[in-house]
């Protein structure tokens, strides 16, 4: 069982929040393409005709005990042996599936453009799966079975589950257990100090681990949707204790957490309070040039950041890399992004307009009805039906740990879909240049996920070619987090790389070659060959000017 309750927690990892709900799905934009469909499906009855009159036939072979109809192999809610031998839980089974087959052959048919094809299968796939036998009790034999062997605790417990989490999770099921972790004392540990600070950030100075150290530092810029402490997770997943280990001088930006009287905050003060970072740490390390690293939305802000300092011609930028980052996005990256109209962006916008912030624990639950069979369904099962409490996972610690974004910076990011601020140089303001990215020429370092439905990575992919300097893109064979949580001596850890870029992603990735192993290997290789000489590490944190002001990991990241 706790095994089981484990690849709860490993398949919601995958599924972390992300961009896709910072605009949303409209219901209206649901119901229209599901009218489109149907509208096609009225003016020709044979195809639906055809369709039912098969699902009939299906019923009748599953009826006689004939049926082959069986569930993929890869669905985990169906791997009790009851849903094989059981003749009344196999027709219950076999019929969910026929009725899924029936709608999927009508829609295939319905003469519907492939793009409301696409929304009508989405839309008909949350209903199907909130349908499954599995999401009751006496529908799922493996929760009836622990009922019995239980004495009907499991109920007991799931009731208890169920009324807790309408009292305390927005009647959502809990995805993780979060009694085992306090942030500063098992997350979040590597030594460090704060060493500057504004009313947007705290800047954190880690403690070097090795004799000397090179010359350049490096900042890392998180999300502003997540907590900046998935850089310094667990120890063993530490990217922070890691870049250390190999003796980068390492600093971290922890974004504060904003509340409504913040609500103007937006992408400009953003990247001034960056700016302000960045020197300090010159400062600091008494160097010219720093290397900068941006991940998800925080990669956004990083590409502003280049922009903004390229069009001053301050030069104090080495290197950079960009991490499942999307600087061009396209409604058609993803199934989600089908969704997404003018009218959805604008009602987005008034929406948070009118709250002043986009609230976070309101962007996961979006984000989860998106992902309902990995953060819904699962939970229903394991916490409600079976009795358990949900996994003590620390990536899904963090991202419950929620963030809000301020309205101005919501409204920028719902901007970046029109105006189409990177992909086409120079034509959008930005603090008084023209955003244009084709002009910062330093050496960067790109990575994407394979399997990554937030930031896909052929949209990751674009980046490569929207900037003037040497790119390295790097594909991890792993999700969104796992890919950047990615420690090496995981033996089954791969990536895939290609010197050429062609302008395709596919031909790209038909050049490519797997390398086994984690990509942070590779990645502070390339670093190394970008950050100077190796000099003696300082004794002590901060300087006279920037002293620290509080141990790691800082005040912020409690707001």
């Amino acid at each position: 069982m706790a095994k089981q309750t484990e690849n709860i927690g490993e398949r919601a990892a995958e599924t972390t929040t992300g961009l896709n709900p910072i605009i949303g799905v409209r219901p209206g934009e649901l119901m229209k393409s599901f009218g489109v469909v149907m509208a096609h499906a009225a003016r020709q009855p044979a195809p639906f005709a055809r369709h039912f009159a098969d699902y009939g036939k299906d019923l009748l072979q599953i009826v006689t005990g004939k049926s082959e109809i069986a569930p993929e192999k890869k669905d985990r809610r169906f791997q009790d042996p009851t849903w094989k031998y059981n003749p009344v839980y196999k027709y219950s089974l076999q019929s969910w599936l026929a009725m899924r087959k029936g709608l999927e052959g009508w829609i295939d048919d319905s003469g519907a453009s492939e793009s409301d094809q696409v929304r009508a299968r989405f839309i008909l796939d949350l209903i199907a799966d909130s349908l499954a036998p599995t999401n009751t009790l006496i529908g799922n034999p493996a929760a009836l079975k622990r009922l019995y062997e239980t004495g009907g605790m499991s109920l007991v417990n799931g009731l208890k589950n169920a009324y807790q989490d309408i009292r305390h999770n927005g009647g959502m099921p809990s995805q993780v257990d979060t009694r085992p972790f306090k942030v500063g004392e098992n997350l979040a540990i590597t030594p460090g100090a704060v060493v500057f600070k504004n009313e947007m950030l705290e800047l954190i100075q880690y403690k070097p681990i090795t004799d000397e150290v090179f010359e350049t530092p490096l900042m890392i810029v998180p999300p502003q949707i997540n907590k900046f402490y998935a850089n310094d997770l667990s120890p063993d997943k530490s990217v922070v204790r890691f870049l250390t280990s190999q003796g980068m001088q390492t600093f971290a930006v922890s974004w504060r957490n904003p509340q409504k009287q913040h609500a103007e905050w937006g992408l400009e003060n953003y990247v001034n309070a960056l700016i302000e970072a960045a020197h300090a740490i010159l400062k600091i390390t008494k160097q010219k040039k720093l290397n900068v690293s941006g991940a998800c939305s925080g990669g956004v802000t990083t590409a502003s950041f280049l922009s903004e300092l390229t069009a001053r011609k301050e030069d104090i930028i080495n290197c950079f890399t960009l991490q499942v980052c999307i600087l061009d996005p396209h409604f058609d990256d993803s199934e989600v992004g089908l969704f997404v109209s003018d009218a959805a962006i604008e009602a987005a916008r008034k929406h948070t307009k009118k709250k002043g912030i986009l609230a976070g624990d309101e962007l996961s639950r979006s984000f989860a009805w998106l992902r309902p069979n990995d953060l819904i369904w699962n939970y229903v099962v394991n916490n409600y039906l079976m009795g358990n409490d949900p996994p003590p996972f620390d990536i899904l610690y963090w991202n419950n740990d929620t963030t809000n974004l301020p309205a101005k910076l919501h409204s920028n990011y719902l901007d970046i879909y029109g105006d189409k601020r990177f992909a086409e140089p120079g034509n959008v303001d930005f603090m008084g240049h023209k955003i244009d990215l084709t002009k910062v020429k330093h050496d960067a370092f790109m990575v994407a996920a394979i399997t990554d439905h937030i930031t896909p990575w052929r949209a990751c992919y674009r980046n490569n070619h929207l900037f003037g300097g040497d790119v390295e893109f790097v594909l991890s064979k792993s999700g969104h987090i796992q890919a950047l949580l990615n420690p090496p001596g995981n033996p089954k850890a791969q990536y895939f790389t290609n010197p050429e870029l062609p302008d395709d992603a596919e031909e790209w990735f038909a050049g490519a070659e797997p390398q086994q192993g984690s990509w942070w290997p590779r990645w502070v290789e390339w670093l190394s060959e970008r950050s100077g000489e190796k000099k003696s590490a300082p004794k002590s944190l901060g300087h006279k000017a920037y002293p620290p002001i509080v141990k790691a990991p800082g005040e912020y990241v409690f707001g």
